[in-house]
């Protein structure tokens, strides 16, 4: 198995005398180190993201090394790719964020954004083509090193032409791409250049599967190869390229129960849970999330000011804790929105708040333990996304809550077609109704209270990152007789 995505399971940074090893930031990461788990021989490749990574790439000449986690070696290889700066920042912060992003996600206002002008022309041509044109060596000499022959699972916006140049030179390989974000109708894409658009599904038709979170988003999948002219039957979700065929499916991805309820059990873990107790006020809604525009914080928060003038009763009593991450703060559009979450925290604070109570508690800096420790302790969790492939933290969140927690959840959450029918539903357009779901989970008995969080959970622990794996194999074994790892 060889895996391939842009962040790698672990990001290293200097330190006095020694070297750190962090984990890698991010929902697919997370899912993506509970899959690794699942494979007895893999390897992962990923591109060098800090100077100390490009260290480490030098270090093993650039090729795959045995992954060393706390000290064990993990059986899992990992290969990391040093990136010419230039090109690295025009794949990145120019095509896929935020362009292919925001298209994904429907964030565009197209009244006014965005323009294609000679600086995205240029950025494609010799910052998204060429980087992934590198993955794609590096993913085909590792095919190679084994024969001709693996399974290859390429993951994400960032490295659509990866399938059909390995597929050149690799005739026999298993192409697997996983779209972990929404692949939205095919006129979206049309925001695109005729030369950008056919390149990217072009690329994606180099795999034997190219597979999303839902149904809705294969099947806009089908119907976009379909605009181009390709043939394809809905019904079964496949595009006939005349020898071969590539088909969408769906395979909704998932958290590692084993691994977040350990780490929940941990020391650090719990040191949080202490200073977050005894600073709590009776209610407790929590939203764990990037600073990221498609997350929908700010109307989270307006809808927040709404409940709070709707129902003055609540004032002292309630605390919004918002962990909020810093993202992509190399690309204007985040930048901005970072300042916006400040400002409105600010005006909400200002609004309501009291020398001895600020209703809003927003916290950039909380790592991963914090967020675990904050997940053990909410009424309410908030995810109210624009659109979300999935969304992890309300996986997460609902397996560890020990205060019959309820999950306010976006109907546009890949995670919603599996959760929804426990979780409180929220309409990320509509504030006063998001302010009306909150109140309503806020006030809910507690044993209905219960029953939704263990049927949430019951959920998560069913459908795992491990069956996630298990069913992917399984279709891929029809294709090649590959056999499924153990679930």
């Amino acid at each position: 198995m060889i895996i391939v995505s842009n962040r790698g399971p672990v990001s290293y940074t200097p330190g006095d005398g020694h070297r750190t090893a962090e984990r890698g930031k991010g929902g697919l990461v997370t899912a993506l180190s509970g899959l690794a788990g699942h494979l007895e021989d893999a390897v992962w490749i990923c591109a060098a993201l800090t100077e100390e990574d490009g260290v480490v790439s030098r270090e093993h000449d650039g090729a795959a090394f045995v992954l060393d986690v706390d000290g064990r070696q993990s059986g899992l290889q990992l290969r990391m790719l040093e990136l010419d700066p230039e090109a690295q920042h025009k794949f990145y912060a120019i095509i896929a964020n935020p362009l292919l992003w925001f298209i994904q996600h429907y964030l565009w206002d197209l009244s006014r954004t965005p323009d294609i002008t000679t600086r995205e022309i240029d950025a494609f041509d010799n910052g998204y083509v060429p980087v992934n044109a590198r993955f794609a060596t590096a993913v085909a000499e590792e095919v190679e090193a084994r024969g001709g022959r693996a399974t290859v699972m390429v993951h994400d916006y960032h490295f659509y032409l990866v399938g059909g140049r390995v597929r050149a030179r690799c005739p026999d390989v298993l192409l697997h791409h996983f779209v972990h974000i929404p692949w939205p109708h095919p006129d979206a894409w049309r925001i695109l250049p005729p030369k950008m658009r056919e390149a990217i599904f072009n690329g994606l038709l180099g795999n034997d599967v190219v597979a999303f979170h839902s149904e809705r988003y294969a099947r806009n999948f089908v119907l976009g190869c379909h605009e181009l002219g390709l043939i394809v039957d809905l019904k079964s979700l496949r595009v006939d390229l005349g020898d071969r065929s590539v088909v969408a499916r769906w395979y909704p991805i998932s958290v590692d129960p084993t691994q977040i309820e350990s780490t929940a059990k941990t020391g650090n873990v719990a040191e949080h849970v202490q200073r977050l107790t005894a600073n709590r006020r009776e209610h407790l809604i929590l939203r764990v999330d990037r600073a990221d525009l498609s997350k929908n914080i700010l109307r989270g928060f307006r809808a927040f000011d709404i409940l709070l003038d709707d129902h003055p009763e609540l004032a002292g009593r309630i605390t919004f804790l918002a962990l909020i991450q810093p993202s992509r703060q190399d690309v204007t559009e985040y930048v901005d929105y970072l300042e916006d979450i400040r400002r409105v925290v600010a005006d909400v604070n200002l609004k309501h708040g009291t020398p001895d109570w600020q209703p809003i508690e927003l916290n950039l800096e909380g790592g991963f333990d914090q967020a675990v420790a904050a997940y053990r302790l909410f009424d309410v969790l908030m995810v109210n996304a624009i659109f979300d492939g999935m969304n992890l933290v309300a996986k997460e969140a609902v397996l560890v809550n020990e205060n019959d927690g309820v999950l306010a959840l976006s109907e546009n959450t890949g995670a919603y077609e599996e959760l929804g029918a426990f979780a409180v539903t929220l309409h990320p357009f509509d504030v006063q109704q998001q302010a009306d779901a909150l109140f309503a989970a806020l006030t809910m008995e507690r044993s209905e209270r219960r029953d939704r969080r263990m049927a949430c959970a019951a959920v998560v622990r069913e459908n795992s990152v491990a069956k996630w794996l298990h069913e992917q194999m399984l279709d891929l074994r029809q294709l090649d007789r590959v056999e499924p790892p153990e679930r």
